[in-house]
Parts: structure tokens; sequence; C-alpha cells
């Protein structure tokens, strides 16, 4: 059985995000305002159906998938693209391909006890987060 990812979590460390976003192509202004904020995430797994919302002070975003089922997202709040994604499992992490206007994007999650990575990917850039379960 993979991993459950049900919870709240808050972000402890935030790793390259800047250079991320440049890849992006988001403004300057949103990046910098971003650069500050300490987003949440809020998880519910059931099975192999997900929503992930990552809540801000800014922007809020939300996504709901079921594992193996390309979808049809607009990143709304992040740069405003149209992505052709795909979430699947690879042992008990979450790996997400993004196909569309930007090559080698996606991300990958995965648990260490009450640790939540996230790696970020965009054309040759790397965003890692760290996030800490929530009592």
């Amino acid at each position: 059985m993979p991993a459950n990812y049900s919870g709240t979590w808050d972000i402890v460390e935030n790793e390259n995000l800047e250079a991320y976003m440049v890849a992006l192509g988001i403004d300057f202004a949103t990046r910098k305002i971003a650069g500050m904020l300490k987003p949440q995430k809020i998880i519910e797994q059931d099975g192999d159906s997900f929503t992930i919302k990552t809540l801000t002070t800014f922007r809020n975003y939300s996504c709901t998938f079921k594992i193996g089922e390309e979808f049809d997202e607009v990143t709304k709040g992040l740069d405003n693209r149209k992505c052709q994604t795909t979430v699947n499992w690879e042992n008990d992490k979450l790996v997400c391909v993004q196909k569309g206007e930007k090559r080698n994007r996606g991300w990958t999650h995965w648990i260490d006890g009450d640790i939540l990575y996230l790696e970020l990917k965009c054309e040759d850039q790397t965003c890692k987060q760290t996030y800490k379960r929530r009592a």
C-alpha cells in the first residue's frame, strides 16, 4: 500500500524558488511576493484519488486528480498555463508529469516520517521544498 499523504503540511524550507519561477516565466513582482510567502499544503487522499491545496496569503491553488489518469490542468495562480498532467506512483513517491509549453515540467512528492518533500521541475531548474506535518 502506498504512503498516506493526507494531512496539513507547513513549509520549513524552500530552495531555488526564484530560479524555478524564472524558468516558468513568472514576472518579477510576483516572484518577489512569492519568495516571502510561507505556503501550507492540505492533502486529501482517498486511495488513488487526491486533492492537493496550496494555500498562501497571496494566492491559493487546488488540484484534484486520480493516479494514472491524464487530465487538463490550468496552473491558475501559478503561471496560468494549460498542461496535460498525469500523476503516477513510483514506489511511495507521487510523480507528476506536466506536458505543455514548458519542457521537463512536473513535480515529485514523497514522505519520510512527518516530513513531506516536494521537488518542482521546469526546464533546467529544480525547486526543493520541505514541509512538516501539522500535529
